[in-house]
């Protein structure tokens, strides 16, 4: 099994930002490792993450986290003042973040993060490459979407 690193994403979710499907056209995806804290997996593994404010910015050839809450375990630990918003680390290959600094400076390209899962135990961040929407392209997707399901609705009923 070689190295695809525009996968779906795998089962083992923590947390999913449902909100850059509806607001960017997400044109490509790519995984990301996290530079995290021994508390911040405490709080993964308890599904404590929220990404919706988040993203993803290039600063010194190198991807940074922004934005993104882990609320803190209140028994993770008591020596440790932990930052639930704190700027994390994306590691990723050098090719890879010559890729990303290209499109986001030469392309106008956003970068947003789509889901965190686990794999093979290790925390991972799908990053997808992406445009924003215009208003009329939302309301475009919406009625394209109720369109399907009153057609399903209609072949079942038929």
């Amino acid at each position: 099994m070689g190295k695809n690193k525009t996968q779906t994403v795998p089962s083992a979710n923590i947390a999913l930002n449902k909100k850059a499907r509806h607001d960017y056209f997400v044109e490509e995806r790519l995984e990301a490792g996290l530079a995290l804290e021994g508390w911040e997996v405490k709080s993964l593994r308890a599904k404590r993450v929220q990404l919706n404010e988040s993203y993803v910015i290039i600063k010194d050839a190198e991807a940074w986290l922004f934005g993104t809450h882990i609320t803190p375990l209140p028994t993770a630990s008591t020596h440790i003042h932990p930052d639930s918003q704190r700027t994390r680390k994306l590691l990723l290959h050098r090719d890879e973040l010559n890729r990303l600094i290209g499109a986001v400076e030469r392309r106008g390209y956003t970068l947003i993060p789509l889901s965190l899962y686990w794999k093979r135990g290790r925390a991972k961040l799908q990053i997808g490459m992406a445009k924003g929407k215009k208003q009329h392209d939302k309301r475009a997707a919406e009625k394209e979407r109720t369109w399907q399901r009153e057609k399903q609705r209609l072949l079942k009923q038929g």
